[in-house]
């Protein structure tokens, strides 16, 4: 039996992820974000002062991407890092002023792809969409 795409769970995520991605990347880059920056952003807005190893953890992405994006994050003044209180090996990750007044320009960003994106569906089927993914991701990281 021929692989058909058009039927495939893995092809059509990938695929819409891809296009979720460069739509964020579109409507972020005016205010000079890139979205690993973004995603990065969006979890210290909800706890500032994270380690590299929680926000890994958290984003599920690789210890050498993540060390590279707080680089680049240090580069353009939205984090500082500080000695963490608690463990003198690590450090803690914290917010700038400037990443602080992005909160809401980006996340209405990243809502307004979104909004497109389920635009044409209804606020149930969108309710039920969303849920279906939260559970593929928790069916697929026990899994991987």
């Amino acid at each position: 039996m021929a692989f058909d795409k058009t039927r495939s769970a893995g092809f059509l995520a990938n695929h819409m992820a891809r296009l979720f991605a460069k739509g964020l990347q579109q409507n972020i880059r005016p205010l000079g974000l890139a979205p690993a920056q973004f995603m990065t952003l969006v979890a210290l807005w909800e706890q500032d002062g994270l380690t590299q190893r929680e926000l890994v953890e958290r984003l599920d992405v690789e210890q050498a991407t993540m060390a590279n994006t707080l680089t680049r994050m240090e580069r353009d003044r939205l984090i500082e890092r500080r000695a963490h209180p608690g463990d003198g090996r690590s450090q803690s990750i914290h917010l700038t002023p400037k990443a602080v007044a992005l909160r809401e320009p980006a996340t209405a960003a990243a809502g307004q792809v979104n909004a497109e994106a389920l635009g044409g569906l209804t606020e149930e089927e969108r309710l039920l969409f969303v849920d279906l993914a939260r559970r593929v991701v928790a069916s697929l990281k026990q899994r991987y």
